[in-house]
């Protein structure tokens, strides 16, 4: 059986090498112009270049997202955005509308058709491989598991699936609540999310009686979460799709490495409910609204987020940043600009290099090497690194877990 591709969501380059040092095998990502993450951290199309070499480097893959609808003004964009996307050896365009599909193929590019396809039957994948040359798809996410299953058994096409993350009240995340409200289009990639606000339904013949449905957020959708069910998704899904553009690299790191243990326990033969419930536990630590398997069961119902935020078990608060690093002694100085470290406390380091770094603190030093249990908020801290600290530099920030 063949082990399946994690794919993770990538922003700037902090979350790329958190990405990879998880153990992603492929990440996507979106430039600046014409990506469903208009509101997201993006990268400059002169930086595609770097990316592709990190990824490339690394032996990942690099698939750019230009999934937007495309309008008449925006073809020449689209040109340079696909143009520059070749010359940097991008591995894949993720499209839907047919102008960015067909420019793709003129220049030789691999497409995988995007979510916002809706597509959800194997004569439409037929179809797009025929006429545009497609090699992947990435499923409507409305699709079941027994759905997906009779797809694949009809097409030899690679099939794409969202296993974890943000879903969305619309189709495919087809959605115009953001751009009926606020003139901000979903499909644009400008998405203000309104859903996840707290709503109540009135009865208008008696509106003294508020209906009041669940606990009011009855337009956001629990997270997205398949470690329950990752054993019945290896083997029939080739590529395992992480939401989370607009995640923080810590996110990145975790998701990443709970499917990554997953799949590796799976084909050990060791993936057992004990094992699956210490992921979702791990999983649960960062980002998420609860957590749901979605459509591949069947129709979820009454799955809707208890909080309009997160509830995450674990979160970070900044406490400043580094000013220097001392390679022969494994050790940083850290300007506590807020807060206190003190020691035991457990930290991240993030940075365009080491992407995230985590650890427990075991001594801190302040003027020339004086020990101390705490540093407060003016201090300049010293403190030793666990592990390479080879990619740590100057200015990276470091964060204390609340």
């Amino acid at each position: 059986m063949k082990r399946p591709e994690i794919l993770a969501p990538v922003g700037d380059f902090a979350m790329l090498n958190a990405a990879i040092n998880a153990g992603c095998n492929s990440v996507y990502f979106g430039t600046k112009i014409l990506n469903m993450r208009a509101n997201a951290k993006n990268f400059e199309i002169n930086q595609l270049p770097e990316v592709v070499k990190i990824c490339h480097t690394h032996n990942v893959r690099a698939y750019l997202t230009v999934n937007t609808i495309i309008y008449e003004n925006e073809l020449g964009i689209l040109d340079k955005l696909l143009n520059e996307a070749k010359k940097a050896g991008v591995d894949a365009i993720i499209a839907w509308d047919l102008a960015v599909i067909q420019k793709a193929k003129e220049l030789g590019l691999e497409i995988h058709l995007s979510t916002q396809a809706s597509v959800s039957n194997s004569e439409a994948l037929k179809c797009y491989h025929k006429k545009f040359g497609v090699t992947r798809i990435v499923l409507a996410r409305e699709c079941t598991l027994e759905q997906i299953k009779e797809i694949k058994n009809k097409t030899k096409l690679e099939i794409e699936c969202f296993i974890h993350g943000a879903m969305c009240i619309s189709v495919s995340g087809r959605c115009f609540m953001s751009q009926f409200l606020f003139n901000c289009s979903a499909n644009r990639g400008e998405c203000l999310q309104p859903c996840r606000r707290q709503y109540k339904i009135v009865d208008v013949e008696e509106p003294e009686k508020e209906l009041l449905i669940g606990p009011n957020y009855v337009l956001s959708p629990k997270d997205l979460c398949t470690l329950p069910i990752i054993d019945k998704l290896i083997g029939t899904v080739d590529v395992l799709k992480i939401e989370g553009r607009n995640k923080s690299p810590e996110y990145v790191k975790t998701i990443v490495e709970c499917y990554k243990e997953a799949i590796d326990l799976f084909f050990e033969g060791k993936l057992d409910d004990s094992a699956k419930q210490k992921l979702i536990e791990k999983a649960k630590t960062v980002y998420n609204r609860d957590l749901s398997t979605g459509f591949y069961a069947g129709k979820p119902m009454n799955e809707w987020a208890q909080v309009e935020g997160s509830r995450a078990t674990k979160n970070k608060k900044y406490i400043g940043q580094i000013t220097k690093v001392y390679e022969k002694a494994n050790s940083v100085d850290v300007k506590i600009e807020t807060g206190n470290l003190k020691i035991n406390d457990d930290i991240l380091i993030i940075g365009n290099k080491v992407g995230v770094h985590e650890q427990k603190i075991t001594s801190l030093q302040i003027k020339e090497g004086l020990s101390v249990s705490q540093v407060n908020k003016g201090d300049l801290a010293g403190l030793l690194i666990k592990g390479n600290i080879n990619k740590i530099m100057p200015k990276d920030k470091v964060f204390v877990f609340a």
